[in-house]
């Protein structure tokens, strides 16, 4: 059945009235109304704690939002991802990465398959060959234990295991170095090849296919390289000690040089965003154990739980969702920044732009209409406070609004006590400057306090101001652990899947990446043999003359 357009709806209407009347909202105001309003719009689930009192919106705002939630079925929607109907409607697919942090037991079958079994069947092997090669028992060819992985895929395949590894490397085995090559720009192979030992490295080569075009460039490359530097006589026997896939493509694989038994395969019910939870997180169970492995998806499980049986109202991915659709339809926010106050969260951002973007930027509903609506919002961070020195000050006293997330875990995996404090110190200060700003009034203030001369004053102060009234949330966790982490991540998906779902698009398709790739193909194809002007526009022939001249 055909979704009615979103504009159309009464509960979007009445949110639309709505808005109209909290155009004038500030913040201030709310908070001096409401002594209880930290408490009243907070959440709290699966060891993360939500602090959304710093967005414009008040305990209506919520209701209505809750209304069209329900309106456009997101709790039907939600069910249906869980019991693997095949809500990707583009593909016919289900879509089932929660099966994948579910414990042993769970029932679900799919086309005839016990989905459970076949999970934790794979998830036996990851743990058997993650304790041989952590263990010092899986040797390289010359019987040197494995000093350095390079993982080897792009997407999914590299964002979300190179994420994890970084944000959990307080857990990480101390003989084992982790490396990531995605890009098929040779530098990003050159610097990793030059760091590592043909003895003792081995490569995992991570697509689904086995025909990802970056993947397999990145792949052959290193293929040859290790052929290079071991005997010729036992060149097969040496490459199955050094490279595994993650694939479903045996006959690929076999011809690759590899053992079919060293493959770890996952489903077309596993998008390459949500995957890291699948073999594609080998590397993170290579570096932190399969002990720590299991812990970063229980974390995920206990948020998928929550998402799965609160009620919207308390429902901690539902409210991040509606109150970041709120601010993008409402308060015309074009982006959103992700600022975790956690170095090791380094990659979170992109990490996240892909999950995001990928997932929901889109123009055209699940039924092939038009959106009438903005879609999803451009996702960007950087660490703080590393922001604070660089483009906070658009986001203080630019022209957008856009809102933020701060992220920061209570207790470090440290011991610099001031560190810490300063780290926390400026992330809570952050939030509250954006939500308070600084009026003209208090400026001149300051200002006439410091002695300077009326004229000083008035040529300052509007240098100094700062509108605040700018959303932020801040999700909190107590230590950075692999569970925390999980269930940080799954949030994250969560709020994805229910902004889609109120924009009817199917988040789980990604066509978009499709285009650019096939007319790749082509060019690369004039830039090794002969030109096709007549194929292409003057600027792209332009362009390829110029780089044809420098091969």
């Amino acid at each position: 059945m055909r979704q009615p357009s979103l504009t159309s709806t009464a509960s979007f209407q009445a949110l639309e009235n709505h808005a109209l009347e909290a155009e004038d909202w500030e913040m201030r105001k709310l908070f001096a109304a409401d002594p209880q309003r930290f408490e009243r719009f907070s959440s709290e689930a699966a060891g993360l704690f939500l602090d959304y009192s710093k967005n414009r919106l008040d305990g209506r705002t919520l209701e209505l939002l809750a209304a069209l939630a329900r309106e456009r079925g997101v709790e039907r929607q939600r069910d249906a991802m869980f019991a693997g109907e095949r809500i990707n409607n583009t593909e016919n697919r289900a879509v089932l990465h929660t099966a994948l942090r579910a414990p042993r037991g769970s029932t679900l079958v799919l086309d005839g398959q016990d989905v459970d079994a076949e999970v934790h069947a794979v998830l036996d092997r990851i743990r058997s060959f993650t304790d041989a090669v952590r263990g010092g028992e899986w040797l390289g060819h010359t019987g040197k234990p494995i000093t350095d992985i390079v993982n080897i895929g792009i997407g999914g395949s590299d964002l979300g295991p190179k994420m994890v590894v970084l944000a959990l490397r307080h857990y990480a085995h101390p003989r084992l170095a982790l490396h990531f090559v995605s890009n098929v720009d040779g530098h990003d192979m050159d610097a990793t090849l030059s760091q590592v030992d043909p003895e003792t490295t081995l490569f995992i080569v991570a697509s689904k296919t086995f025909t990802t075009a970056e993947t397999m460039m990145n792949a052959q490359t290193a293929r040859r390289w290790f052929l290079e530097r071991v005997p010729a006589e036992s060149a097969d026997a040496a490459l199955a000690k050094h490279f595994v896939a993650v694939s479903t493509n045996v006959e690929a694989i076999k011809t690759f040089g590899i053992d079919p038994a060293n493959m770890f395969p996952f489903w077309d019910w596993v998008g390459g965003r949500y995957s890291v939870w699948s073999a594609i997180g080998l590397p993170v169970a290579l570096a932190v154990g399969f002990g720590y492995f299991s812990d970063f998806l229980a974390g995920a499980h206990e948020m998928d739980q929550h998402f799965r049986n609160a009620p919207i109202e308390q429902n901690m991915p539902m409210i991040l969702a509606l109150v970041g659709f709120w601010n993008r339809e409402f308060l015309d926010a074009h982006s959103v920044t992700i600022a975790p106050y956690h170095q090791d969260l380094n990659r979170f951002p992109a990490y996240l732009q892909q999950l995001d973007m990928e997932s929901n930027g889109k123009s055209v509903t699940r039924d092939g209409d038009p959106v009438d609506t903005p879609t999803c919002p451009a996702i960007w961070g950087e660490p703080g406070t590393n922001g604070q020195h660089a483009y906070f000050q658009l986001l203080h006293q630019g022209t957008d609004l856009t809102p933020i997330d701060f992220i920061a875990a209570l207790r470090p995996a440290h011991e610099m006590e001031q560190h810490h404090r300063a780290l926390l110190a400026n992330c809570f200060a952050q939030s509250e400057a954006f939500m308070k700003g600084k009026t003209i009034d208090e400026v001149r203030a300051d200002l006439q306090a410091q002695g300077l001369p009326p004229e000083e004053v008035e040529r300052l102060a509007p240098h100094k101001t700062f509108p605040g009234n700018r959303p932020s949330n801040t999700i909190l966790m107590e230590r950075l652990t692999p569970s925390t982490l999980g269930a940080l991540i799954a949030l994250y998906e969560h709020k994805t899947f229910v902004q889609g779902v109120l924009w009817n698009l199917n988040s789980f398709d990604q066509w978009g990446v499709e285009l650019g790739k096939v007319l790749a193909k082509r060019i690369e194809a004039e830039l090794a043999g002969e030109p096709q002007p007549d194929l292409h526009d003057s600027s792209t022939n332009g362009l390829v003359a110029r780089a044809r001249d420098a091969f």
